[in-house]
């Protein structure tokens, strides 16, 4: 398994995409995860594999008034915030083919309720160098709701007392980075976010 510190071909992250034996899909539907996705996806898959997205951050980004929060006292949710040369490391689900619309369909009333994200597909890396095209939920940066000019401390403050129908801000910060160590994938921002928020909490 490639290391987590490190994408797998992040030196030739600019090759053309041919399809080759390496690098030619399997056959399904590939969702790329960042957020809680990875630990509730909500649908069955083929296979998983932790998997790299260049060109993108996840970033506590985006202002939350249904899930984590409440149009009143927003909270924090992940995006895929547009970064050149940032790499976002989660995990890729492989759906069957005959599984396809409904997961689409799913994930469309899942991610989409306010419409704040775009959804792309980009090619992303699996930890076992294969390269497949997946659905992605990207930031919309011209969407009311995109938080991205905050500073980690006023992060921390929102998470830290926002709660929304879908519980705590801060129970949604804590999962995900459990996650994410769980799996051997380091993400020094968030970590350190998730301290300041515990901090809190404690104090």
């Amino acid at each position: 398994m490639t290391p987590a510190g490190r994408a797998p071909g992040a030196a030739d992250a600019d090759a053309s995409p041919e399809a080759t034996p390496e690098t030619a899909p399997e056959p399904g539907f590939w969702v790329f995860a960042y957020g809680s996705l990875m630990w509730n996806p909500g649908f069955q898959c083929l296979e998983h594999h932790r998997a790299w997205l260049h060109g993108y951050a996840r970033a506590f980004a985006l202002s939350s008034i249904r899930y984590r929060g409440t149009p009143e006292a927003p909270g924090l949710v992940l995006g895929l915030d547009w970064r050149p040369g940032a790499v976002c490391a989660g995990v890729a689900f492989r759906v069957c083919r005959s599984e396809e619309a409904a997961v689409r369909d799913y994930l469309h009333h899942r991610e989409m309720v306010t419409r704040s994200y775009i959804e792309l597909v980009r090619e992303v890396t699996l930890d076992d160098g294969r390269r497949v095209p997946a659905q992605a939920y990207v930031l919309d940066r011209t969407h009311r709701q995109y938080a991205g000019a905050l500073s980690l401390e006023r992060q921390a403050e929102i998470i830290a007392r926002a709660v929304g129908p879908a519980g705590p801000n801060d129970a949604y910060l804590h999962n995900t980075v459990d996650h994410l160590r769980e799996i051997g994938i380091e993400d020094p921002e968030l970590f350190a976010l998730d301290a300041m928020v515990r901090a809190r909490s404690t104090g």
